[in-house]
């Protein structure tokens, strides 16, 4: 697997305005500088601790994305450096994430995820549980951290035009809320396998592993 040119075919063929989040879980900081060295700078991560000791041992100008489900307890080891949470399900872990920033005195972007594909292993909140979120008197109060916009998970399939319809839904969320929050500019769908699909539907960001770092390797 060569990281090198890997990074170099995403970085000219994905469209200008989409970021590029290399997923770097489990790989070692060998394989994250070899891409750092091609170019890349977003790398997203799913466990707190694993992400906190690449962050200490990585170059400074990395911007970390926690990707995955985060627990309320772990949110205070990332708040001094992580950059965007793409995995925001609840106020709870909005009013957690709040507090550890203003502790570093940083503001912390974070996604709201919904729930677009059927399969019960996904995380996700529906439109209704957002807007609670988005319209309360607690999170508009909050000066540490703000949400951005939108992330979802598609239904693991080789049916494309299942996968197409959730992400046209998504978009169709993103540019709704989009009228009434304009602080809304980032929708975040699109992994290895289906990352093509989400261009279709105006994704700003994708989130690439496999086809960038090779299988992972899980103990």
């Amino acid at each position: 697997m060569n990281i090198t040119n890997n990074i170099k075919k995403y970085r000219e063929t994905l469209p200008k305005n989409v970021r590029l989040v290399a997923i770097s879980k489990t790989k070692p900081n060998s394989d994250i500088m070899e891409a750092y060295e091609a170019g890349q700078r977003i790398f997203g991560e799913n466990k707190v601790q694993e992400m906190t000791e690449k962050w200490e041992n990585l170059p400074k100008d990395i911007e970390w994305h926690m990707v995955g489900h985060v627990q309320r307890n772990k949110v205070k080891y990332m708040a001094p450096y992580v950059k965007l949470i793409h995995a925001v399900d609840s106020l709870k872990l909005l009013k957690e994430i709040n507090k550890q920033a203003k502790k570093e005195d940083r503001i912390i972007s974070g996604l709201l995820q919904l729930k677009i594909a059927e399969e019960d292993s996904k995380f996700g909140i529906t439109i209704a549980e957002a807007e609670k979120i988005l319209t309360s008197e607690v999170y508009q109060k909050m000066e540490n951290t703000k949400i951005v916009g939108l992330m979802g998970m598609a239904t693991f399939t080789d049916n494309d035009e299942k996968v197409r319809s959730e992400f046209r839904y998504l978009k169709k969320v993103f540019d709704d809320f989009q009228q009434k929050y304009p602080a809304f500019t980032e929708l975040s769908m699109g992994m290895s396998g289906d990352y093509h699909l989400a261009l279709e539907n105006d994704t700003t960001m994708v989130r690439i592993g496999s086809k960038i770092f090779g299988e992972r390797n899980y103990q």
